[in-house]
């Protein structure tokens, strides 16, 4: 029978022990003999008693409250590593607090208060993109990893991804499936992003054995369709020969793409096309769906969530930028 009314005092009462006691034993706390948590469970149960969040931050001096930070307005990057996040934390035992800064520091100043306010036991930092940004100090008392968006300090801990080996890893993709004059169309060459990618594919084509060499550059980007479409059609415009696009996004791709199709070159047949970001929305439903690399936004979470669970408990959170490995997804525009 359900009794919405139950106390943790009837918890302890119905399982014959003492009210701090069946607290450690709800919370999993490793004093507990396992046979004393089975029965302060069972009574629980018998019960329908939840532990409430207070009682147990009372009882164990947390919140069971993670704050997210994040100046991503679009979600593209946030949510993937929130959804990350919380299937490490376990929703049972984590909830986890979203802020939107909207690239305002006095708005994210605001919002670091509130996570004060809230006890939080632990707080991620996301950005959109892989520029370091200013680190919000050491000061304060919960946790702090900074994910995809690495911190300027040495003495935060921050996880990325290696865009040096991204360009590499598409650049090789493309040598082995015989492709031999690159044009690269890159992104804003002021994003860390856009630098590191064309850094990877450089020290492939100078350390490969292969035939793959690069045709041409773009010295302007954006993160745009219309820019892949404009940059192909003036690729082609001045004369430049190529047998392969690597995009430094995929809604350029998408662009490039739609040019090559406006005048009649097949892909992959004539040109194939590789990009970055693995955004399935834009990259699944075209024709052909696109090849990308996939920035592992969704393991950049859980790896957070995990050093955040052992920091919580006490494990010393690494210091520095911690650079996860990007892979490939080959679909239909390099490989028929």
């Amino acid at each position: 029978m359900r009794r919405p009314s139950s106390k943790l005092t009837d918890v302890a009462k119905l399982a014959g022990v003492s009210v701090a006691t069946a607290s450690k034993a709800l919370n999993g706390r490793k004093e507990v003999a396992p046979a004393t948590r089975l029965r302060v469970q069972r009574a629980a149960e018998q019960l329908a008693f939840v532990h409430n969040r207070q009682a147990r931050s009372l009882s164990t001096g947390r919140t069971g409250i993670v704050g997210l930070l994040t100046s991503d307005l679009e979600g593209r990057f946030s949510l993937p590593i929130l959804m990350g996040a919380e299937d490490a934390f376990g929703a049972e035992q984590t909830s986890i607090l979203l802020s939107d800064a909207r690239g305002d520091t006095v708005r994210e100043l605001r919002h670091v208060d509130t996570f004060v306010q809230q006890r939080v036991d632990a707080l991620m930092v996301v950005g959109s993109r892989t520029d370091p940004r200013r680190s919000l100090g050491t000061s304060h008392d919960f946790p702090i990893v900074y994910v995809y968006t690495p911190s300027e300090s040495a003495e935060d801990c921050s996880l990325t991804i290696d865009n040096v080996d991204a360009g590499f890893k598409v650049a090789e993709h493309l040598a082995v499936i015989g492709r031999q004059r690159l044009l690269h169309i890159t992104g804003p060459l002021g994003d860390a992003a856009a630098r590191d990618r064309a850094q990877g594919i450089d020290a492939f084509i100078s350390a490969s054995a292969s035939s793959l060499r690069l045709s041409d550059r773009t010295s302007y980007g954006e993160w745009s369709e219309r820019w892949g479409r404009s940059a192909a059609l003036m690729a082609i415009d001045r004369g430049v020969e190529f047998d392969a696009i690597v995009c430094d996004s995929d809604q350029i791709a998408r662009g490039a793409l739609g040019a090559l199709a406006m005048l009649g070159i097949a892909v992959p047949g004539e040109v194939a096309i590789a990009s970055f970001d693995n955004w399935e929305l834009l990259v699944a439903d075209t024709a052909p769906p696109i090849t990308s690399v996939d920035m592992k936004l969704t393991q950049l979470g859980q790896q957070a969530a995990g050093l955040l669970t052992d920091a919580i408990s006490g494990t010393p959170l690494p210091l520095g930028v911690q650079r996860m490995n990007a892979s490939l997804v080959v679909r239909g525009s390099t490989v028929p």
